[in-house]
């Protein structure tokens, strides 16, 4: 059951958020662009979030389960001036590459939550262990913005740390380090964003992390990884190059077999997936097909059994949809049609599908639909969608019909 919070850490935490009347979505952001004059001509971006928050994950400021995706808050900008930010697995497309649009993007970790805009990043969620780089554990119930961090241009949450890259190319990361994740040393904690030092020569322009283990790809193409390694390679390697101690790796290491550069990288549970800049991966097969593979108990590979699948499989129920966007959680999957709409199947048991009503076990695909409110905003369009261990987040934006 939802229940309110009148902690005194809850109410400074939401000083920071703007405040609104009950059944008023916040304004987190609005564009200094934007006055009298062109203020009908603004686009309004949207931050949705749904499933379970008990860790105030979902940003509400209030612990509760949302069954339906509902608004967390609103940013404003002018039509064409801003850009999604890159996520792990993805290349760059040239609107993301161009310096002069605003970055948008999402994050979903462990049981915390994060939003890039313009270079200012907001964290929520619980905060065991650092995770939000504030300086202290204690939780976030409503998007606050971080103090210690400036040109941000993406972010990616983990288990129980966090990682962002700013423009300048250089990686920070906070939380705990278990395992080397951070890259500075194994098990300890960072309460604000540190610099990573890897010995890479250039920029970083990608990052990736998952649980326990991290990796970076620096703009020449070279991939550098770091945390956990437990005799199954994911860090890639090689004989000889495991952990340093404690069962971790905290030293970025170069990858050295790849044999061309990488573009993007990707870091699963156990695993790492590369996409050399000579292909583009999430495309195999037929275009904006989606293929899945592994452990299906949950119905997460979305081929309408929970067999597990040891090699690439189209979806079927998504085969005539041209798909332009993928998400996987801890057992959750989503995808994003080229018309603006969400699908979602695997495990329903936190609600994190957003359809209510479903088993527990969703195997197939099933749209998510959003609620219309009497806000005048009009339809939602979805950009981008972020699944984490028991919610989800995506990002719209709203036009009216």
């Amino acid at each position: 059951m939802a229940h309110r919070l009148s902690s005194p850490l809850y109410r400074r935490l939401s000083s920071s958020f703007s405040t609104a009347t009950k059944g008023k979505v916040p304004l987190l952001y609005k564009s200094p662009e934007i006055n009298e004059d062109n203020g009908n001509e603004a686009v309004t971006l949207q931050v949705l979030s749904w499933g379970r928050g008990a860790s105030g994950q979902l940003g509400g400021g209030i612990e509760e389960i949302r069954i339906y995706p509902s608004p967390v808050a609103n940013l404003l900008f002018p039509h064409a001036s801003f850009s999604l930010s890159p996520t792990p697995g993805k290349t760059q497309n040239q609107d993301q590459k161009d310096q002069t649009l605003l970055s948008v993007g999402i994050s979903c970790g462990l049981f915390h939550s994060g939003l890039v805009v313009g270079g200012k990043l907001w964290m929520w969620g619980k905060g065991d262990g650092g995770r939000l780089g504030f300086g202290h554990e204690n939780p976030a119930f409503v998007p606050t913005l971080n103090p210690h961090l400036d040109s941000v241009s993406f972010v990616a949450l983990g288990g129980l740390h966090s990682v962002a890259l700013t423009s300048k190319g250089e990686v920070f990361t906070w939380g705990y380090g278990g395992f080397g994740a951070l890259g500075h040393r194994v098990y300890h904690r960072e309460l604000v964003p540190r610099l990573v030092e890897g010995n890479w020569s250039r920029n970083i322009r990608h990052i990736a992390t998952s649980g326990t283990h991290t990796a970076a790809v620096t703009e020449s193409g070279d991939l550098y990884t770091w945390g956990r390694e437990e005799g199954d390679g994911r860090l890639g390697l090689g004989p000889g190059r495991g952990p340093n101690e404690g069962g971790g790796l905290s030293i970025p290491s170069k990858v050295k077999e790849l044999p061309t550069p990488v573009a993007a990288v990707s870091c699963g549970g156990f695993f790492t997936i590369a996409l050399t800049e000579d292909g583009q991966l999430w495309n195999w097969g037929d275009e904006g097909k989606v293929l899945s593979w592994g452990h299906g108990g949950h119905g997460q590979l979305g081929h309408s059994s929970i067999q597990n699948q040891k090699v690439p499989a189209t979806i079927e129920a998504l085969a005539d949809k041209r798909v332009v966007y993928i998400a996987c959680g801890g057992s959750s999957s989503a995808a994003i049609t080229d018309e603006g709409k969400l699908y979602m199947w695997g495990n329903a048991k936190d609600q994190q599908l957003g359809v209510p009503g479903l088993p527990e076990v969703q195997a197939s695909p099933v749209e998510v639909n959003f609620l219309m409110e009497d806000d005048g905003l009009g339809t939602h369009n979805v950009l981008s969608v972020a699944v984490g261990a028991c919610h989800t987040m995506c990002l719209v934006s709203r036009s009216p019909c």
